[in-house]
């Protein structure tokens, strides 16, 4: 039989994923995270500076991920915004060029054969090339499987894998990079349409999960950090909050959704990765002009991606590790230099903030990669869930969520004799 109550320790969106999915099958649930909300690095707040509501980062989701799709749906979280089709818009801030790579709806890869959609300066065998990313041993980089230069690499492929991996995209897992190809490219553009939080992460995804799993009776306490697990024999046997260990039942069961850092300081002999890559995000308070695209990729600037959103323009750059010490408002200026250069934009900088996060997601390297546990540990009744765990993906929101669905799922398949 299944444990019937589960403590959830982490509410980011490998916790909420499986608070959510223990509670739609009636198992009663219990979630602490020791920040003051919900949503880990998916959160949303609202900065004085700005005096708007911002994300911690820009995340961007695809139509294809279908752990995204099942988790929104069942809370009935609000629809996202993006193009009605799989087009990735391009400018050189160097040479001014723009262009836009617009995938078509089918599996049948007809883009790639029309000099109007696909990268200029490429031809169709370039693409033919990119199958070699569809196979190769768990220890074989992205730059080990295809040539990392040329129209195709620098104009489209990179940029892309930048910000799927956060890593330098040659160094990248071409086992990691090939599954994420598999669930988008490989189904057509029908899923690769690019999915925005709107107005942002925490109404997106956050706040209706919460709101669903408050309804259903869940417990949920923020400002809460597990400081201790308690173990007996092949099972956890109490929790310390800081306020003395608590004893776990006997048919409950414990799910680690931490960081891979704080879950290896807290469970004995757990491997996780040790190396982290960061992402920098800056925020302007600046309404766009009319016909600013959703999302726009920056080649030959400090900025990588710029998001259009009512109330502010965005940038993110992804495995930002050269970028984190920076001067901020240094890298403000920068930033908005990208910003006014790609939209025509002519006025002073406008009110910003700069986020940055040093250890944004692990390494997604093959090394790093092999460290990752599975979602099961020696202890029957201590599940784990996070990106960081082996969820044959990348650290991403769907990576996150897909790995809350594998820890409820082995905790309702559990025997608790």
């Amino acid at each position: 039989m299944s444990f019937g109550h589960v403590t959830i320790a982490g509410a980011g969106m490998a916790g909420l994923s499986a608070a959510v999915a223990l509670a739609k099958a009636g198992v009663a649930v219990s979630l602490g995270d020791s920040a003051a909300q919900a949503g880990g690095r998916c959160r949303s707040y609202h900065d004085p500076q700005l005096g708007l509501t911002i994300d911690n980062g820009n995340h961007l989701v695809l139509s294809g991920n279908a752990a995204v799709e099942r988790f929104r749906a069942t809370v009935g979280a609000p629809a996202m915004t993006g193009p009605d089709h799989a087009d990735f818009a391009f400018a050189d801030l160097a040479s001014g060029e723009r262009w836009t790579v617009a995938i078509n709806d089918g599996r049948l890869p007809w883009w790639t054969a029309s000099a109007k959609r696909r990268v200029p300066g490429t031809r169709l065998t370039d693409y033919l090339r990119l199958a070699r990313l569809m196979t190769g041993g768990p220890d074989r980089t992205v730059g080990d499987r295809i040539d990392p230069r040329g129209p195709l690499w620098e104009r489209f492929l990179d940029p892309i894998l930048l910000a799927v991996l956060n890593t330098p995209s040659a160094t990248g897992s071409a086992r990691l990079t090939g599954n994420v190809l598999r669930e988008t490219v490989a189904k057509g553009g029908a899923a690769m349409r690019p999915r925005i939080a709107h107005p942002n992460l925490a109404a997106a995804f956050v706040e209706p999960a919460l709101g669903w799993l408050i309804e259903r009776g869940t417990r949920v306490a923020t400002g809460r950090r597990l400081r201790a697990l308690a173990f007996e024999g092949d099972r956890v046997a109490g929790l310390d909050w800081g306020d003395g260990v608590e004893p776990v039942a006997a048919d409950e069961a414990v799910i680690l959704a931490l960081p891979a850092w704080l879950a290896t300081s807290l469970v004995p002999g757990l491997t996780a990765p040790t190396e982290h890559r960061a992402i920098v995000n800056g925020h302007f308070a600046f309404t766009p002009p009319p016909g600013t695209p959703a999302m726009i990729g920056l080649l030959g600037g400090t900025a990588e991606w710029v998001f259009a959103f009512p109330d502010r323009l965005s940038v993110t750059v992804s495995a930002a590790d050269h970028l984190v010490d920076r001067d901020r408002e240094d890298l403000a200026r920068a930033f908005w230099a990208d910003i006014a250069a790609v939209h025509g934009i002519d006025v002073p900088m406008p009110r910003w903030q700069i986020v940055k996060e040093k250890r944004a997601t692990f390494a997604a390297t093959p090394a790093q990669d092999a460290l990752r546990p599975p979602a099961h540990t020696r202890w029957r009744n201590l599940l784990l869930a996070g990106d960081w765990t082996q969820t044959g993906l990348p650290a991403t929101i769907e990576g996150a969520i897909r790995s809350g669905e594998t820890a409820a799922g082995l905790a309702l398949a559990a025997d608790t004799r």
